[in-house]
């Protein structure tokens, strides 16, 4: 039987509840639960189970792979008994292991689907450049001393916004059946060492914004050959993977009437 936390819990009738989550990645073996790993849903479930006696339908906006991070990642789930959508980001933090903690939580839609729902989803993707590398910033940045070109950089990311066919920014063993996503805006910025790549898109394939970051960075491509393999070209010619600690989930966007 589970232990449940202290407090009060009321019987609020059925309740669909929309809570933003952030966590770092190092941790976790990913979003999606895994037997015999360590990560975020799992997490995510056992502390549902200590706050509500009675909770289903755990859905979110988008899964994160090993070592990723989130400011912003949204969950929506079912409950009739609880603390209610006020009290909910203090009860799950009382519970959550060190690296994730509820941000908001809000009473949404009965129709709500985190995942469905959602129009974009933002990432972030951060470059240290320093010429020495911090202990401070393991596994929340990819530390690159070696020279960048920026304005290589830029226009490669120039080519991204619209709809393309991204088959070669996943894995070969992907479980997509389609690959063209349109993306809204994606840029490069300085932000004193640091480099950081911005993209917003309507979804993304597992590892899209981690090989985008990782074909761009290397020297080699130019933005001809990113423009070529955007119309489809299969994964053995798109170029490598980045890190995954580089990379956050920043936002998700819902239509205004959600």
């Amino acid at each position: 039987m589970v232990a449940r936390a202290s407090g009060a819990v009321a019987k609020i009738g059925r309740v669909r509840y929309r809570v933003t989550l952030q966590y770092d990645g190092q941790p976790f073996r990913g979003w999606a639960t895994q037997p015999g790993l360590t990560t975020v849903e799992g997490a995510v479930r056992a502390a549902l189970d200590r706050i509500f006696p009675g909770w289903s339908g755990l859905v979110v906006a988008g899964r994160t792979d090993a070592g990723v991070h989130a400011l912003a990642q949204v969950i929506s789930f079912d409950a009739e008994l609880g603390p209610g959508p006020a009290s909910t980001p203090d009860a799950l933090n009382s519970v959550l292991p060190p690296g994730i903690a509820a941000s908001a939580a809000v009473e949404a839609a009965p129709d709500f689907h985190a995942r469905f729902a959602a129009v974009s989803r933002s990432y972030v993707y951060r470059i240290d450049r320093a010429p020495l590398r911090s202990p401070f910033q393991e596994g929340r940045v990819w530390w690159h001393p070696r020279p960048i070109d920026l304005d290589r950089l830029r226009a490669c990311a120039a080519l991204l916004p619209g709809e393309h066919d991204f088959t070669a920014f996943t894995p070969t063993d992907s479980l997509h059946n389609l690959f063209r996503r349109t993306v809204a805006s994606a840029t490069w910025r300085e932000d004193g060492d640091e480099l950081l790549f911005e993209i917003t898109a309507n979804s993304f394939l597992r590892h899209m914004v981690r090989t985008l970051v990782g074909t761009m960075i290397d020297p080699s491509w130019e933005p001809e050959q990113l423009a070529a393999v955007l119309r489809g070209a299969p994964r053995s010619e798109g170029g490598p993977t980045a890190p995954p600690g580089g990379l956050y989930l920043v936002r998700v966007t819902y239509p205004d009437t959600i």
